[in-house]
C-alpha cells in the first residue's frame, strides 16, 4: 500500500529560505517528526520543521525521487526549497526514507501529507491513501505518537482514523489531530514560518501539550496557534478555499460586467479592496481558478454539505461559474481572433495554473489549448517552469524556449498565467516577430495604451479598450 499512496502528493510551495529558527533554541527539547508524503505539503512542511531545529524523516517510495532529494535537490519547483532542503540535510535534522517502520517508531508526531485527490463521480476526496497511510503506521507505533493529519480531510475523518487505529492497535498510546496547511503555492516557506495562524484540532491534553512544542518556534514569534476540535479545523481549510474561490468568481463576473458599462475592473477591485472587510487580495480577473486545493476543496465541501442535507447553494455556483470562465475565455479567443481560430497559430504564453510553480491541476490552459485545437489552431506554447508537467496533459502542442519563439509566425499570442518575466516583454519586439496583430491578455498583466500603440489589437479582461 504504501506504494501506492506516496505517488499521490498534496501539494504547497516555497518562498526564499529563512534562518531565524537556529536549532536546539528550546532549552534542550526536541521534537522527532516523521512526515508521510513527499509532496509540496510534505516537503515543505518537512524542510520548515527541521528549519526550527526538530528532527525530520520525511517518507517516500520513489528510489529516483528519495535520491533527488537527499541530495537537497526538491522534485518539484518552488523557490528557496533546494537551498532550504540542502541546509538541513547537511546539518542533520532532515533526511529521506523509503521505510516507513522506523521513521513512525522512534516519532512523537506522524504527519499524514499524503494526496486526497478528486474521487471520479461524486467529486468528493479521495481518502484511500490517508487510511492506507493509518494500516501502514498502525504496527510501527510506539509510546504515545501525536498522528495529525496535514492533508485536507473532510469533516470526521480523523475520528475515522481514531475508530480504525482501535481496531488495528487497542493497545497503542496516541492522539489524533487536525492540523490543516494554509501554504500558497510559490510562497510556502514564507507562509509556513510567517503564518497567519497556525490551526490545530485536537481533544487531548497531552497532544496539545505536544503540538504547542511542536509549534513553540512560531508562537515566539506571536504567530497566532489557535486550538479548536477536530471537526473544526477540518471544516475550516475546506471553507477558507471555498471563500476565496468565491473572491475569484465573483471578481471575474465583476468583469464581465465593468465590459457591459465601460468601467475598469482594476479600479473596481482596488476602490473595493481598500475596505478592510473585503481586503484586496484574490480580487484579480482571469481565466479561472485552477491548481491542487480550490477546485477539488470546493467540490468536496458541496458533497459535505449536501450530504448533511445543508446544501451550500452559493459556493455550487462559484464552482458553476468558474467551469463556465475557462470555456469563455477560448471562445473570447476565438471572437477576437476574427469568429475563428482555424488555419490559425496561437501564442500561448503560460500553462500552469498561477506563476511560481510547475503545477498544472485544472490549470485553466488544460481547458483552453484543447478547445482552441478543436477548433483549427495551432498551439505554440512557452512556460518558465512548466513544459515538463504539461507536455503529456497538452498533446499537439509545439513547445518552445522562449516566449519570443513562441510568438514567431503567429497570428494570435494570449497570456494564460501571469510570470513575471512576460510582464518585463518588449512589445515592439512580440509584434515584430508576429504575423498578426491580437494580444489577449487574460491576466491583464499589459498597458492597454502601450499595447496599442505598439500595433496590438488588444483584449484584455474587464477594461475599457
Amino acid at each position: 500500500m504504501i506504494g501506492e499512496f506516496l505517488t499521490h502528493h498534496t501539494r504547497a510551495s516555497a518562498h526564499n529560505g529563512v534562518d531565524e529558527f537556529p536549532p536546539h533554541h528550546l532549552g534542550g527539547s526536541e521534537v522527532k517528526i516523521c512526515m508521510i508524503g513527499a509532496g509540496y505539503v510534505g516537503l515543505v512542511s518537512a524542510a520548515c520543521f527541521s528549519e526550527f531545529g526538530w528532527t525530520v524523516t520525511c517518507v517516500d517510495n520513489d528510489p529516483e525521487r528519495l535520491a533527488q532529494m537527499a541530495d537537497g535537490k526538491s522534485p518539484i519547483y518552488e523557490p528557496g526549497l533546494d537551498e532550504l532542503l540542502a541546509r538541513n540535510i547537511e546539518a542533520g535534522r532532515l533526511k529521506f526514507s523509503g521505510e516507513l517502520g522506523p521513521a513512525v517508531k522512534d516519532a512523537d508526531v506522524v504527519f499524514l501529507a499524503v494526496g486526497t485527490p478528486m474521487r471520479r463521480g461524486d467529486g468528493y476526496a479521495d481518502l484511500s491513501y490517508v487510511y492506507g497511510a493509518v494500516e501502514e503506521l498502525a504496527p510501527h507505533l510506539n509510546g504515545f505518537t501525536v498522528i495529525t493529519t496535514k492533508s485536507t480531510v473532510p469533516v470526521g475523518t480523523s475520528r475515522e482514523i481514531e475508530k480504525r487505529l482501535k481496531e488495528l492497535r487497542p493497545d497503542a498510546d496516541y492522539a489524533v489531530c487536525s492540523n490543516p496547511e494554509f501554504l500558497r503555492e510559490g510562497s510556502a516557506i514564507q507562509d509556513f514560518t510567517h503564518p497567519d495562524r497556525v490551526l490545530v484540532g485536537l481533544d487531548n491534553e497531552r497532544a496539545q501539550e505536544r503540538m504547542e512544542l511542536l509549534y513553540k518556534p512560531l508562537s515566539l514569534r506571536n504567530a497566532p496557534v489557535m486550538f479548536v476540535s477536530r471537526e473544526s479545523a477540518e471544516l475550516a481549510k475546506y471553507a477558507a478555499n471555498a471563500f476565496l474561490a468565491m473572491k475569484i468568481s465573483f471578481i471575474n463576473e465583476m468583469a464581465d460586467l465593468c465590459e457591459a458599462v465601460g468601467a475598469d475592473v482594476q479600479e473596481l477591485a482596488s476602490a473595493i479592496g481598500k475596505d478592510r472587510r473585503i481586503g484586496e487580495k484574490f480580487l484579480h480577473p482571469g481565466p479561472g481558478y485552477g491548481g491542487s486545493c480550490f477546485p477539488k476543496d470546493v467540490s468536496a465541501i458541496i458533497r459535505t454539505a449536501r450530504e448533511n442535507r445543508s446544501p451550500l447553494s452559493l459556493i455550487e455556483q462559484v464552482q458553476t461559474v468558474n467551469d463556465e470562465r475557462k470555456i469563455a475565455m477560448a471562445t473570447r479567443i476565438e471572437r477576437q481572433a476574427g469568429g475563428s481560430v482555424r488555419g490559425k497559430t496561437v501564442a500561448v504564453l503560460g500553462v500552469t495554473f498561477k506563476p511560481n510553480t510547475d503545477d498544472m491541476r485544472d490549470a485553466p490552459s488544460l481547458v483552453i489549448v484543447p478547445m482552441l485545437q478543436e477548433r483549427g489552431a495551432t498551439v505554440r506554447a512557452y512556460d518558465p517552469q512548466g513544459r515538463k508537467q504539461a507536455e503529456p496533459m497538452l498533446p499537439g502542442v509545439e513547445w518552445c524556449e522562449s516566449a519570443l519563439e513562441a510568438a514567431k509566425e503567429a497570428d494570435i499570442l494570449a497570456v494564460l498565467t501571469e510570470w513575471n518575466e512576460f510582464r518585463a516583454l518588449n512589445l515592439s519586439d512580440l509584434k515584430a516577430a508576429m504575423s498578426g496583430d491580437v494580444l489577449a491578455d487574460l491576466r491583464n498583466i499589459f498597458n492597454a495604451k502601450s499595447a496599442t500603440e505598439n500595433g496590438f489589437r488588444y483584449d484584455s479582461i474587464g477594461r475599457p479598450g
